[in-house]
């Protein structure tokens, strides 16, 4: 609701002119281990000091999201999405959808 508002004043930039005004690779390849009380734990080498968890998959795509925006220092009025899909060998690809809210598998 709040992020609704906010971007109401605040409009997002799309991802490509975000990666591109700061930077950011346009693929990652991030390591996800499941912690005995089930979490998921997300790392990236290509990223030191990267790491985020998350109870559940819809949740960890953001929080990665989050992370790598703090990463590159970009100011959360910029957007809130750098990368909408994740794909997950053996497992097929994430995507997220417009509303930021909603994982569906491609």
């Amino acid at each position: 609701m709040l992020n609704k508002l906010f971007r109401l004043f605040y409009p997002a930039q799309s991802f490509e002119e975000i990666k591109r005004q700061y930077n950011i690779p346009d693929e990652l390849s991030i390591k996800i281990r499941f912690t005995d009380d089930g979490y998921f734990v997300l790392t990236s080498d290509e990223l030191p000091g990267l790491i985020t968890e998350a109870k559940d998959g819809r949740e960890l795509i953001k929080m990665f999201n989050e992370a790598v925006l703090s990463y590159y220092d970009v100011p959360k009025r910029i957007g809130d999405v750098i990368y909408n899909k994740m794909n997950i060998d053996g497992h097929g690809t994430f995507l997220i959808e417009a509303d930021n809210k909603a994982l569906q598998t491609a």
